[in-house]
């Protein structure tokens, strides 16, 4: 199976592929996020510093199989402020993005610089025909960055475990890219 490159760069943005011994690094920049994190990631309500480490264990595995491919999302000199995926989950020919970032950098388009990286990554692959991005309406940060890359809202459905934490309106929106 062809992999994506351990690196992506979109200036300013370097991507890298997580490493197993950065648990503690992780575990920090979940920590200092969490007040941003707590309205939209189910996940972060259970954070541990053990739940960084069988992150970045799985996140090994997964890039062995395919399954789903980690990274950091970097900048200026290498410091971890976020992290994104591209995750094999929503069928054949398909791979979905996910994405977040540290507070203290949102609003200067990294993630969508990020994104963006991903996007050419994945169509790079083969097989790859289409491309996703699943969020909740309410979060309407996470809702932007796709439309800036040109996915359109192709479902609109109601998810009862999109109302599991505090921000989320229970309604799931999923933005779609196809291959040119």
């Amino acid at each position: 199976m062809e992999h994506p490159p351990e690196t992506l760069a979109n200036e300013p943005v370097l991507l890298r592929r997580w490493q197993p011994g950065e648990a503690e690094l992780l575990d920090r920049i979940v920590v200092e996020s969490l007040d941003h994190l707590l309205p939209w990631m189910p996940w972060a309500a259970v954070h541990t510093r053990q739940t960084a480490q069988d992150f970045l264990d799985r996140a090994q595995d997964d890039w062995a199989s395919g399954a789903a491919y980690n990274y950091a999302i970097t900048v200026g000199g290498g410091e971890p402020v976020g992290a994104c995926s591209l995750m094999r989950r929503i069928g054949p020919g398909g791979m979905e993005i996910g994405y977040w970032i540290h507070p203290g950098w949102t609003g200067r388009g990294l993630v969508t610089r990020s994104a963006a990286a991903l996007v050419a990554a994945a169509f790079a692959l083969p097989g790859v025909t289409h491309l996703e991005v699943h969020h909740d309406e309410a979060n309407r940060a996470s809702g932007a960055v796709p439309r800036r890359l040109g996915f359109t809202v192709v479902s609109r459905r109601r998810d009862p475990a999109r109302s599991s934490t505090p921000g989320e309106s229970g309604v799931d929106l999923v933005q779609r890219l196809d291959r040119a």
